[in-house]
């Protein structure tokens, strides 16, 4: 059995979803929202966030387990220290793979576009 996301890449504290939530960058799209921030770490690390909203276990489970999966073959595009939480609204529960992946791509695109522009300030 393959490992979905390493335990390095894992956010697991509380006070890293809330610096990454509070103090981040963040982009949304329908099925989910990402928030992107520095935390000083080597590894970057991600956290999940999947509410009851989007719907009962086996289907939480499920979105959590696609999006671990999508973000795992993302990972080398997120900057060394940073921090990133992937928050699933409802429509996630009822979205292809395909469309969960897409819209990932879209909200990193955003969240690392604006990072940049701010950092250059």
């Amino acid at each position: 059995m393959s490992i979905v996301l390493s335990p390095e890449s894992r956010m697991r504290r509380g006070a890293e979803f809330t610096a990454a939530v509070k103090r981040g960058t963040r982009a949304g799209r329908p099925a989910l929202v990402v928030h992107l921030t520095d935390s000083g770490e080597e590894a970057p690390r991600v956290g999940f966030v999947v509410s009851k909203a989007v719907g009962n276990a086996v289907i939480r489970n499920k979105v959590k387990r696609r999006l671990r999966h999508l973000i795992r073959e993302r990972l080398d595009r997120l900057p060394r220290g940073s921090l990133l939480v992937v928050r699933a609204n409802p429509p996630a529960a009822s979205a292809r793979y395909e469309q969960l992946g897409a819209e990932l791509d879209l909200a990193l695109d955003r969240v690392l576009r604006r990072r940049s522009t701010d950092g250059q300030r």
